[in-house]
C-alpha cells in the first residue's frame, strides 16, 4: 500500500479529529442533510473534547462540497488538528459506519481498509508507430511519457511483384523494430514508476508483438486488454473494467504473498524466512525500534482496538504509560493499537497491508514482517 496520502497526518502532532461522513448531494434536501451532518458531527467532536477551532474547521469543511464527491451519498474522510483541516479525501463509497473520533493519533485504519492496497498500474496505449504511457493509482491517472518509432514503411501492399514482396518484408521489419522499441520503453517506464502491473491496449497483433519482446519477469506482470486502442475516442467502460480487474488481481496476489511470508516467518525452524511478529507487546517493541518492514492489519480482530500508550512522536508507544517516560514523553495518552502501529509504521517507511480474509489474517488482527532475519545461537 502506497502511504503518501497519509504523510500530512503522520508528520504532525495531535490531538486529531477524525471524521468519516456520508454526505448526500443529489437528493432534493441535500443542503439540509449536509447541514445536519455538519452540526451533528461538530457537536459529537465537541463532546469528545475537541477544541472550538478544530470543530469550526470541520463544520465548515462538511458544509463545502469537494471535487470527487459523487453519487447519492458520497463517502468522505477528514482529519483535522489545531484548527485546520489537514486531509480531506473522498472514499470509494459511503463509510460502513459514519463516525467522528477525537484522540492523540488519527483514526486512519478505516481509510486504509476502504481504499485497499491500491496497486499502481502502467497503462500502455500502443499502435505500430509508438505508445502513450499513463500511471493509474492512488492519485488517479497521470501521464507517464510516450515513445515514437519509425513511421515508414508501415503498410503492406497486395501486389505479388518481387519488389513489392521486398517492400512487405521491410514493413514487417519496421513493425518488429517499433515493437522492440516500445517494449524497451515499457520496461524503462515500469522500473522508473514503481508500477506493479502493465496493461497493453491496442490492436491484437501490436499487443502480442510488444508482449513477446518484454523481458520474462515483466511479461509475467503484463496483461492485454481486448478493448480500446491508442486513437482518440477509443476509450470505453470495458477498458476501465479490464484495468480494474488487473489491479484487483495484483492486490489479491500481494496479500497472499505477504500473508504466506508472515505464516512462514512466524513458524519455527525456517531461518531464511523473514522474521514475523504478532501480539501487542512484540509489535510495540518492533515499532519502537523501527524494525517493522510490513504491517498486516485486519479490519476485525481482538488486538486492533486494544489500548496502547503513545507520545507526540510516532515511535513513542508502549504497552504501559510508565514506559514512555524513558522515551522522553512526559504526557502519554491512550490510543487504539491499530492506529498507533499504523502511524509508527508509516513514519518509518514500512508497507501496510490490509488483510480482509479472516482465514489469512494474523491472530488478533495485527502482525508484522520485520526488517532483517532471525539469527540463531549457532550463527
Amino acid at each position: 500500500m502506497r502511504l503518501s496520502l497519509l504523510k500530512p497526518v503522520i508528520d504532525r502532532p495531535g490531538p486529531w479529529a477524525s471524521v468519516y461522513a456520508s454526505v448526500p448531494h443529489s437528493s432534493e434536501d441535500a443542503a439540509k442533510q449536509q447541514e445536519l451532518t455538519a452540526s451533528a458531527t461538530t457537536a459529537q467532536l465537541f463532546a469528545l473534547g475537541a477544541d472550538e477551532a478544530t470543530c469550526g474547521a470541520v463544520h465548515e469543511a462538511l458544509l463545502t462540497r469537494r471535487e470527487g464527491d459523487t453519487g447519492a451519498h458520497a463517502g468522505r474522510v477528514l482529519f483535522a488538528a489545531h484548527g485546520a483541516i489537514v486531509l480531506d479525501t473522498p472514499l470509494p463509497g459511503p463509510p460502513a459506519t459514519p463516525f467522528a473520533a477525537w484522540g492523540p493519533v488519527p483514526r486512519v485504519t478505516p481509510l486504509l481498509a476502504a481504499i485497499g492496497d491500491d496497486p499502481v498500474c502502467l497503462v500502455v496505449r500502443l499502435d505500430r508507430t509508438g505508445a502513450d504511457f499513463a500511471l493509474l493509482g492512488e492519485r488517479g491517472t497521470q501521464e507517464a511519457g510516450r515513445v515514437k518509432g519509425a513511421e515508414w514503411p508501415l503498410h503492406r501492399t497486395s501486389s505479388g511483384d518481387p519488389s513489392e514482396r521486398h517492400f512487405q518484408a521491410e514493413v514487417e521489419n519496421t513493425w518488429e523494430q517499433n515493437a522492440g522499441e516500445i517494449a524497451d520503453a515499457v520496461r524503462a517506464a515500469f522500473e522508473r514508476s514503481g508500477a506493479e502491473a502493465v496493461v497493453l491496449i491496442g490492436e491484437a497483433r501490436d499487443r502480442h508483438l510488444v508482449h513477446d519482446k518484454l523481458p520474462e519477469p515483466l511479461r509475467a506482470l503484463t496483461y492485454e486488454s481486448t478493448h480500446g486502442g491508442r486513437a482518440p475516442g477509443a476509450e470505453s467502460a470495458l477498458v476501465d473494467r479490464d484495468i480494474a480487474q488487473v489491479r484487483a488481481v495484483q492486490e489479491r496476489e500481494h496479500v497472499v504473498q505477504v500473508t504466506d511470508r508472515f505464516r512462514t516467518g512466524a513458524g519455527p525452524g525456517n531461518k531464511s524466512a523473514p522474521h514475523a511478529a504478532a501480539g501487542i507487546p512484540a509489535l510495540v517493541e518492533a515499532a519502537r525500534e523501527h524494525r517493522i518492514d510490513t504491517l498486516l492489519v485486519s479490519p476485525h480482530g481482538a488486538d486492533i482496538a486494544r489500548q496502547v500508550w503513545v507520545g507526540a512522536d510516532a515511535d513513542q508507544l508502549a504497552v504501559r504509560g510508565t514506559e514512555l517516560a524513558y522515551l522522553g514523553e512526559e504526557h502519554p495518552a491512550v490510543a487504539r493499537a491499530d492506529d498507533a502501529l499504523v502511524r509508527s509504521a508509516a513514519a518509518t517507511g514500512a508497507d501496510i497491508v490490509v488483510v480482509r480474509d479472516p482465514e489469512r489474517a494474523p491472530s488478533g488482527g495485527l502482525g508484522a514482517l520485520l526488517r532483517g532475519t532471525v539469527e540463531t545461537a549457532s550463527e
